[in-house]
């Protein structure tokens, strides 16, 4: 597949040293995309696609103001050309969005219960859950229900 023209303005000085990281994102937006995704749920579907958007924009959202890499001229030249999400660098400038993954993740009217992503939870807060995976498989190989009682039991019967 060729390249897609960007613009006709040449990239300002600095494109050469950041111009291979995001080729390679590039490529792997487009593996990500043409995956087939028989057998998942539609948001399962575009996770790796949001994955890759979020390093590819917190990539340069780094190198600009995290570690002044990068002229203010190529910043805006990568905002122009796509490379980077402007709302999405917008939300990690503020306050309490600096661990933002996705603009979907503060949108409320996106979920079924009008709550938001567990990104947004503070890990503080989350809750450790104890999860005991034995019962759990034993269940799912059972073939019945009579077949899982005597397992639970103890007088289940090895195939």
């Amino acid at each position: 597949m060729p390249k897609v023209k960007r613009s006709r303005k040449p990239p300002p000085d600095g494109w050469e040293l950041i111009e291979p990281t995001l080729d390679e994102l590039d490529q792997k937006m487009r593996e990500a995309e043409t995956e087939p995704h028989e057998g998942k749920r539609k948001v399962e579907s575009l996770w790796p696609i949001f994955r890759i958007h979020h390093q590819k924009t917190r990539y340069i959202f780094d190198l600009f103001y995290k570690r002044k890499a990068i002229s203010r001229e190529l910043y805006e030249y990568c905002i122009k050309e796509g490379y980077a999400d402007k709302n999405l660098i917008a939300k990690w400038k503020k306050q309490g969005y600096e661990n933002l993954c996705c603009l979907r993740c503060i949108q409320t009217r996106d979920t079924n219960f009008g709550t938001n992503c567990i990104c947004r939870v503070p890990k503080s807060k989350l809750e450790v859950v104890s999860v005991q995976l034995v019962p759990l498989l034993i269940w799912a190989f059972a073939r019945t229900w009579s077949d899982f009682s005597e397992v639970r039991n103890g007088r289940g019967q090895d195939h």
